[in-house]
């Protein structure tokens, strides 16, 4: 049977989401197979929060089987939904390293007799309790609530071996966490409060609100509102109070008003909003709709029926849920439980073990680890695409790398702002900067002197951001760039080839991907730098051979016309010429050894053969007599060199 912990609270508002969500993404790190169960749901069918462990604990087993008993059935007959409970953890159990047991979240029943509900079905299915409390409070009132906790769950004969402190004050964390750690018998950690955990999209306050987007962005919709400001007082003191993240709530009818937020969100000296609700259902006068079409701002502009108290009311007690979050909010949860938690001491309470298998997540978890260990600067030249927006948000927050984005600062950090992205830590570069311009085209042009381009050439080549970033690289202003996302391969890659180009000695550059399945992980190789790698990969080990006199390929820096044909082929093509040590006897003995290879003349097919060009008295004498024409197919390069190798090798034996 697995390992597991039972995550149980007091009361609501605790945020024990988070600490399920932050423990499911820690243990997918160290054991293989991480098992997801909650004991009491609403339906058995669409539970959000279940299906959000799941993924993220990598489970492939169905929904379905991860749920206990259903409210209407417990409340149909207790006994048989608990005995429900306990063989369907039991049967999940067997399948599962370690299984999280995510308590009920007081949708049911209010109050402690929820959490001594929790405390029996933990003792039913045999497993201990990790307690979640909330910290807001003071030392005392946190320190009585988890005793009290602690007694109640031993009086249904469940053991407590940890307890987490959530949402913590900033002035009053240290103490909880030295008051809990003096309770004998438990480990204990303590979490920060994070009000984006707590706030609801604009999306959802929208239909609180019983609103219609007037204006605006509709991705934006789903950026947490992370607070709420009621605009009833003079513009200037709106002004002075508004902050990042922010819903601004003004009657429709307040146009000054109306103008002058929209103003300060064209304006750079102020903070984003998450949205506008002009509420009241008033008409939004014409002169004011003229303005908010010219204005170049994103931010939701909503209406609503509501009047300003009703209006307030509803968003300002609107409570995000994880399972509804953005996936920027699911990962502010998961990072902060790993940076803020004692991780090591929780995973040390629940006696786990670490796996010798190595999953996907595992694996992304390993390389998160040595990117930190060995912290690089890395250039993402598109900057203007959201998804590399959210991704530079979420390597920074994790710590992972150190960016820099290429594009106008005002521009890029203002869509950051307005989809509610932390990129402060990122530098942003012009590619016009005149400085690094200079010094860029400098070098590129000594660089690329001997193909005539001249100093203003390079100026105007290095402007573009593939090329910019690729300098960055080659002059040490940073370690490594990442592109693609709306750039191809090849104006990708090209810049490298002629800046950084290869090692000496090396012909061919190879690319692979990281394919992360369900349960492995797969490298793919030349899938997209080399199309067609067999010949340019043969050509290579053939020159290095001990048993072959001479290779011939374009590919290889060696042939005369090796720098043309690299400037004007995609690839050198699928034909070489070998000459074998041992000469025309080698030559013609070759063919008794190979096995894929058809010593053949090849009429276009797609098998690889080779022949000997000078067998009949009409070739011409400048051919060499020992002169194999090798002409490369489709098979596994691999398994055309092992066969070749082993040929050559015979021929000599």
């Amino acid at each position: 049977m697995a390992r597991s912990i039972y995550i149980a609270s007091p009361n609501a508002g605790t945020g024990k989401s988070t600490v399920a969500l932050g423990l499911v993404s820690c243990l997918t790190k160290v054991v293989a197979k991480v098992g997801v169960f909650r004991p009491f749901v609403e339906s058995r069918e669409g539970d959000a929060f279940l299906t959000l462990l799941l993924n993220r604990a990598g489970s492939t087993t169905p929904a379905e089987q991860c749920v206990g008993a259903t409210w209407d059935e417990f409340h149909a007959d207790p006994e048989e939904a608990l005995a429900r409970i306990v063989d369907a953890y039991r049967a999940l159990a067997r399948e599962h390293d370690v299984v999280i047991i995510d308590g009920s979240d007081f949708t049911d029943v209010a109050g402690n007799p929820e959490l001594a509900l929790n405390a029996r079905v933990a003792a039913n299915i045999g497993v201990p309790v990790l307690l979640v409390v909330s910290g807001q409070h003071d030392v005392e009132d946190v320190v009585a609530s988890v005793e009290v906790s602690m007694a109640e769950i031993a009086d249904n004969h469940a053991r407590t071996v940890a307890v987490v402190a959530n949402k913590c004050l900033p002035e009053t964390r240290q103490a909880v966490g030295e008051a809990l750690s003096a309770i004998e018998g438990i480990t204990s950690t303590t979490l920060p409060e994070v009000p984006l955990l707590a706030a609801p999209v604009v999306r959802e306050v929208l239909d609180a609100v019983e609103g219609t987007l007037i204006a605006g962005d509709k991705t934006l919709l789903d950026r947490e509102a992370e607070s709420v400001l009621v605009c009833a007082m003079d513009v200037s003191h709106v002004l002075e109070r508004l902050t990042a993240g922010q819903l601004a709530i003004v009657p429709a009818d307040r146009s000054a008003m109306l103008i002058s937020l929209m103003a300060a969100q064209a304006s750079s000296s102020f903070p984003i909003l998450s949205g506008l609700i002009l509420n009241g259902g008033f008409e939004v006068a014409p002169h004011a709709l003229r303005l908010l079409e010219g204005l170049d701002v994103n931010i939701p502009v909503m209406t609503s029926p509501l009047d300003t108290f009703t209006a307030a009311s509803a968003a300002g007690s609107l409570q995000g849920l994880l399972a509804h979050g953005s996936e920027r909010k699911i990962d502010v949860a998961v990072t902060t439980f790993e940076q803020e938690a004692d991780v090591e001491a929780l995973l040390s309470a629940l006696e786990v073990e670490p796996s010798e298998v190595v999953t996907p997540i595992m694996f992304q978890a390993e390389l998160v680890e040595r990117s930190r260990a060995n912290r690089k600067t890395i250039v993402l030249p598109e900057p203007d695409d959201d998804r590399v927006l959210r991704a530079a948000d979420a390597i920074l927050r994790r710590g992972i790398a150190d960016l820099v984005l290429l594009g106008d600062e005002t521009t890029v950090r203002a869509r950051a702002t307005e989809l509610g992205l932390d990129i402060a830590a990122a530098r942003v570069v012009a590619t016009n900067d005149p400085e690094l311009l200079e010094k860029y085209a400098e070098e590129f042009a000594r660089l690329r002197a001997k193909k005539g381009v001249t100093l203003e050439q390079a100026r105007e080549k290095v402007q573009d951001v593939s090329y910019f970033g690729t300098m960055m690289v080659h002059m040490g202003d940073a370690d490594g760039m990442v592109s693609g996302a709306a750039h191809t391969t090849a104006h990708t890659i090209v810049p490298s080839f002629q800046i950084i180009k290869t090692k000496p000695g090396t012909s061919i550059v190879s690319s692979v991907f990281l394919m992360l399945l369900q349960d492995r992980v797969l490298v793919y190789g030349d899938c997209a730098v080399n199309p067609e790698p067999n010949a340019a990969e043969l050509a290579a080990r053939l020159a290095a051979h001990p048993l072959v006199a001479e290779v011939c390929h374009p590919s290889l820096p060696s042939h005369a016309q090796h720098e043309r044909a690299a400037r004007l082929m995609d690839c050198f093509g699928g034909v070489a010429t070998v000459r074998p040590v041992g000469g025309v006897a080698a030559a013609e003995d070759l063919g008794r050894h190979t096995r894929i290879w058809l010593p053949a003349t090849s009429l276009g097919g797609v098998e690889s053969s080779f022949e000997r060009r000078r067998r009949f008295p009409s070739e011409a004498p400048t051919v060499p007599e020992d002169l194999l024409r090798v002409s490369v197919g489709i098979e596994d390069v691999e398994d055309l060199w092992r066969d070749l190798d082993a040929a050559l090798r015979a021929v000599h034996a």
